[in-house]
């Protein structure tokens, strides 16, 4: 018997926590593993040793239940990138002495790309020392940006809560019969995906946001000005949907960058919205303001995607049978099978071939003006926003699993 550990890292989501109740379910339920431990915030938790024992809490299924519902990352994030082997080796014999100490033979690390770079620098120096255990990536992003999967967990609740949000303040903004243009600032610094996702927004009433703005189509500010112009010719209300990651031809960003760069060299930006808004107000003396998702978008699991957090446990208990098969080396991945019915099956991938890759929107999911998002685009999205999870609500807000383990 061998035992398990299973952390999360990255950025949060209404979804990384039914893929470790997935993973926890999974490694409970297969003889293959006993213990199955938590790391507490990611890769790091692993490093101090800082570790829970699952198996007493998770026992009661209850409580994997309410898991799956409850929003960000039950163990906590980190942000840490391990460094280059050749430049530092020290932290991997730490994690494999600690493995070798706590008598693991797998690790699941549920995260986005940032922590598949992890799975796959781990992969290849447990290869190098001969080591048994078994490393696993389980992907998550809002930003629906990793390589080979048809899309990723997190992102269908994004999606939602993104398109949901879009339809109310469109509610918000028609009631006045006045000139006006909102911005709408969502997440996506490199890909697309979130901001497209705008387009569920549209209904037979509704055909906000006027304009989409995604990373994959050059911006041009005076075409972006005159798309304005000519909706407020023909309407009193515009509504447009931007990707804080809009850049010019050249490939230099709207927003304005700090200068600052994160862990993992991102760059840090100042804000899409904002810089838009005071165009606006400059050059077309028009009513305006910006509006910021942030966070917001990430973990609302009052409006979570049911299809998502089912696809997220699935992808969770997968992972687990990947390891217990004899499996390393790999991120699962989701293949639909049929596009009209919308079916899924799950696979696994190389993870060498995902890391550090981006997905990108595809032409075809653009429109020639780079200003919306084509049918194609709307099919792609509609599948994954369906349904609502059953929430349990306590003292009128919503019951979640308690993480005091974390304060």
């Amino acid at each position: 018997m061998k035992n398990c550990i299973v952390a999360q890292s990255g950025g949060p989501t209404a979804a990384i926590n039914a893929s470790l109740a997935g993973v926890i379910q999974g490694a409970l339920d297969n003889p293959a593993f006993d213990k199955v431990y938590g790391a507490l915030n990611g890769i790091t938790g692993i490093l101090d040793e800082r570790l829970l024992t699952l198996n007493d809490t998770f026992e009661d299924r209850g409580n994997i239940d309410l898991l799956k519902v409850t929003p960000a990352m039950y163990l906590g994030s980190c942000r840490y990138k391990l460094p280059k082997l050749e430049d530092d080796k020290a932290p991997y014999e730490k994690i494999f002495q600690v493995f070798e100490k706590m008598g693991v033979g797998a690790f699941f690390y549920i995260g986005g790309n940032d922590s598949m770079d992890t799975v796959d620098k781990l992969s290849a120096y447990a290869a190098s020392i001969g080591s048994e255990v078994r490393i696993i990536g389980v992907p998550k992003t809002i930003d629906n940006d990793l390589c080979i999967t048809d899309h990723t967990p997190g992102f269908g609740s994004a999606a939602k809560y993104v398109a949901s949000s879009i339809l109310e303040i469109f509610h918000d903004t028609v009631i006045y019969a006045l000139k006006s243009v909102t911005i709408i600032e969502v997440m996506g610094r490199d890909a697309g995906w979130l901001t497209a996702a705008s387009v569920l927004a549209r209904n037979e009433y509704c055909d906000a946001p006027h304009l989409i703005y995604l990373p994959e189509a050059a911006f041009d500010t005076e075409k972006f000005l005159s798309d304005v112009k000519d909706l407020l010719d023909k309407q009193n209300n515009v509504i447009v949907a931007v990707s804080e990651g809009i850049r010019d031809k050249d490939g230099n960003y709207i927003s304005a960058s700090t200068g600052k760069v994160d862990n993992f060299g991102h760059s840090q930006l100042s804000g899409a919205g904002k810089t838009l808004e005071y165009l606006v107000q400059d050059r077309l003396n028009v009513k305006v303001r910006s509006i910021e998702l942030s966070t917001l978008q990430r973990c609302a699991s009052h409006i979570a995607s049911k299809t998502d957090l089912e696809e997220s446990f699935q992808e969770g208990l997968y992972g687990v049978s990947l390891a217990a098969a004899g499996k390393t080396g790999l991120m699962v991945t989701i293949l639909r099978t049929d596009s009209k019915d919308y079916q899924v099956t799950y696979d696994a991938s190389p993870v060498c071939d995902i890391a550090n890759g981006v997905k990108a929107v595809p032409e075809g999911f653009i429109t020639k003006e780079g200003n919306d998002v084509t049918h194609e685009m709307v099919s792609y999205l509609m599948p994954l926003i369906q349904g609502e999870p059953e929430i349990t609500f306590e003292n009128g807000t919503p019951k979640y699993l308690p993480v005091k383990h974390l304060v």
